[in-house]
């Protein structure tokens, strides 16, 4: 699935801790509109279940870890996300849902636009249509 891949940001280790950053036009194929974070997910809960017809995003797993699938119409792929200097990219036009949240996990999201709810295709049969 050449829409999605893994990106590895810079680790600076010491030891005091660990530290990594994202710089958005030396690391990311978009600039950064938006940014937001999902955490306190309940056990067994999923999120997304959605595509995006223009948006790209960054997934970090900043703490703890999840999975994340996805399928572009054709394939589906599962990318388990529990490193906090790995970012999964995904281009827009891809089915995602994010699922098996760890306790205490926090999932940082790095948006190519602001938000915009007619962007969101949240049925899947229309997202079917929406990519042929």
């Amino acid at each position: 699935m050449s829409i999605a891949k893994l990106i590895q940001f810079p680790k600076i280790q010491d030891q005091r801790g660990n530290l990594s950053f994202v710089e958005g036009a030396n690391h990311l194929p978009f600039k950064i509109e938006r940014c937001y974070w999902i955490y306190d997910v309940p056990g067994g809960e999923k999120r997304g279940g959605h595509a995006y017809k223009t948006n790209q995003e960054l997934i970090i797993a900043l703490s703890g870890s999840f999975d994340v699938l996805l399928d572009d119409g054709s394939k589906k792929q599962k990318f388990s996300l529990n490193r906090s200097y790995n970012g999964l990219y995904v281009a827009n036009g891809i089915w995602r849902q994010m699922a098996n949240f760890s306790t205490n996990s926090l999932a940082l999201v790095l948006a190519s636009t602001r938000y915009d709810p007619n962007d969101y295709i949240h049925n899947y049969k229309t997202f079917m249509e929406f990519i042929k």
